[in-house]
């Protein structure tokens, strides 16, 4: 049987900005369904086309990404030990987003230089919120 602990500071921390971040996901997610010409002001034709022709799957495997990372998050500052199955769900939905992005569109030629950073730092975020959470579950932190 675990024996449950106080968590310390850094993983309130760490629940919190992934909380935050992940939120921000959410935004972004919506933003890219349904505000697209906001989003687009300032766009060339060439990423606005880049943007409108990733395949339908792709917006399916973002949403499942963002909105269980966000869960994830909820739960993890709820103290949830389903908040580790969640992380690994985003975490496997943001590797195979990304890897769409970065390996099978021209992005790197439209967007320019520099555009592979954000999605590497979403894939070490998904993966430091997954990680942290298993820790946090030996730990006893996490509860039923």
């Amino acid at each position: 049987m675990t024996t449950s602990h106080k968590p310390n500071v850094l993983f309130w921390v760490i629940a919190i900005i992934g909380l935050i971040w992940n939120a921000m996901g959410v935004f972004q997610f919506f933003a890219e369904n349904f505000m697209k010409e906001t989003l687009y002001e300032g766009y060339t034709e060439e990423q606005i086309a880049l943007m409108d022709n990733m395949p339908a799957w792709i917006s399916v495997i973002f949403a499942v990404a963002v909105f269980s990372g966000f869960l994830g998050c909820v739960l993890l500052v709820m103290r949830k030990n389903t908040a580790v199955a969640l992380f690994l769900i985003s975490l496997v939905a943001v590797i195979i987003q990304m890897s769409y992005w970065l390996f099978f569109t021209n992005a790197k030629e439209v967007m320019g230089d520099g555009v592979e950073y954000m999605p590497i730092t979403v894939i070490v975020v998904a993966a430091i919120l997954y990680f942290y959470s298993k820790h946090a579950l030996k730990k006893g932190w996490l509860l039923k």
